[in-house]
């Protein structure tokens, strides 16, 4: 059985109850920069209108009137939604003269969409922050 063990952390003693998969965890943790930039992709796929972007383009490529159309933003705010996925590389762009063609930028991101979506749709989710008062 493994010992406890005390460590001084920022002052404060913590007990740790499996130090060797704790050392394992830390060694094997992003740097500060990739956990950063991971909590800005899962920041951007937060809000409902972005994602709702994204699922479209699970079908494929779509203009961005196309997809204004789908999610009932202007084109305004589609373009801009856009321009804050594609800087976090979590889609792509094909231009074709004026009209700009968007898709998702990889595999990964098909991915994370994917699962989550297959997991809100097997899961019965409680939303404390969405009852009523």
């Amino acid at each position: 059985m493994k010992s406890s063990a005390d460590v001084q952390l920022d002052s404060c003693n913590v007990r740790l109850v499996d130090p060797e998969r704790v050392a394992s965890v830390n060694a094997r943790m992003p740097g500060e920069e990739d956990i950063a930039d991971t909590a800005d992709v899962f920041g951007l796929l937060g809000d409902p209108r972005r994602l709702k972007l994204l699922v479209a383009l699970l079908d494929g490529e779509l203009c961005v009137c196309d997809l204004a159309a789908i999610t009932g933003l202007s084109e305004s705010a589609t373009s801009h939604a856009l321009r804050l996925l594609r800087a976090h590389r979590v889609v792509g762009v094909r231009r074709d003269g004026r009209n700009a063609f968007y898709r998702l930028d990889d595999a990964h991101v098909r991915m994370l969409l994917d699962l989550a979506v297959a997991h809100t749709e097997h899961t019965d989710a409680i939303h404390p922050e969405r009852s009523e008062a």
